[in-house]
């Protein structure tokens, strides 16, 4: 019976953000424009810290590759997200499901877990700034960053096995904008225990063990700022990690509350409203704060304009 249900459904109907169709259009708007910010901020730091030597640190190493999860994992959702706001036939196929799913999913752990790794980096860089360049050596930082992709693409693919083997036969509107967990376990009609208690397990080890480094690491951190005699000396230090900072509030955060908060207080409304914040609102944010916020990216980035703008002057010149 499992795998004559599990054959009927070939695709799903996304819900989407709102059922007022007046929203629609203003809403296709704010998140259009949100995501070219989105496009525009993390492609640029990324290019920026690309091109720049002074930028090719292991801070900015890693940071570039958090602009490349953040691209990623939005660019997942995202654009099928827009073209639903217009769309009337909201549908997607089964395998797409399956595949946003998975793409979504690995981004997200890759990117929990890079800004566990950043932490220490930061750790490493106030606590030990002697031996910053040699305990964080290139060799390390690529190991690093391999392991956080390799983690994120293994839960992947167990998370997206346990949604695959379900099946889902009373409906096939799912109450939500994309095809992440809860909404399709909400949808299934099997038994879930085994799925929900794997993504307890998975995606709770990587939040909760990404919480703890990070939280150890401030611990440190700030012990280590206090003892600091100059308050010049404290403010550089606290500079160096407040951007960091605040990327872990937002993206832990909300992930703590969607996925470790009881069943029982459950709700799709919320849980529509929180992913929106992380799979859209966050990756924008980034690279603003940390553009904003960093001397350095700063300065590369006005040096970069400058260098474009004399260019341009030449080439009209000639």
């Amino acid at each position: 019976m499992e795998k004559v249900n599990h054959s009927v459904v070939t695709e799903f109907i996304l819900s989407g953000l709102t059922d007022h169709p007046e929203l629609q259009v203003p809403l296709f708007g704010v998140f259009l424009l949100i995501y070219v910010i989105n496009l525009v901020g993390n492609g640029g730091l990324i290019l920026l810290i690309t091109i720049e030597p002074r930028l090719h640190t292991s801070m900015y190493f890693f940071l570039r590759n958090l602009s490349f999860c953040d691209l990623c994992y939005s660019s997942v959702i995202v654009p099928n997200m827009l073209w639903n706001f217009l769309a009337e036939n909201k549908s997607i196929s089964y395998t797409a499901c399956a595949v946003q799913t998975y793409f979504f999913v690995a981004f997200a752990d890759v990117e929990c877990l890079l800004l566990a790794v950043m932490a220490y980096d930061c750790y490493v860089a106030i606590c030990s700034p002697l031996l910053y360049r040699v305990t964080m050596s290139r060799q390390l930082c690529n190991q690093l960053v391999t392991r956080c992709y390799s983690v994120g693409l293994i839960d992947a693919l167990i998370q997206t096995c346990c949604i695959v083997r379900l099946s889902f036969c009373s409906s096939n509107t799912i109450n939500h904008f994309s095809c992440d967990i809860p909404p399709l376990l909400a949808l299934a009609c099997s038994d879930t225990r085994v799925s929900e208690i794997l993504m307890f397990a998975f995606i709770g080890f990587i939040i909760v063990s990404s919480v703890l480094i990070v939280l150890l690491s401030y611990v440190f951190i700030i012990s280590t700022i206090l003892q600091i005699c100059s308050a010049e000396g404290q403010g550089k230090a606290f500079s160096t990690c407040t951007c960091h900072l605040a990327a872990v509030v937002m993206f832990h955060g909300t992930q703590l509350f969607m996925y470790l908060r009881p069943r029982s207080s459950y709700s799709m409304e919320t849980d529509k409203i929180a992913s929106v914040f992380y799979t859209v609102v966050i990756p924008m944010l980034n690279p603003l704060i940390y553009s904003l916020r960093n001397v350095k990216v700063k300065d590369a980035l006005r040096k970069a304009m400058h260098k474009l703008t004399s260019n341009s002057r030449c080439s009209l010149t000639q």
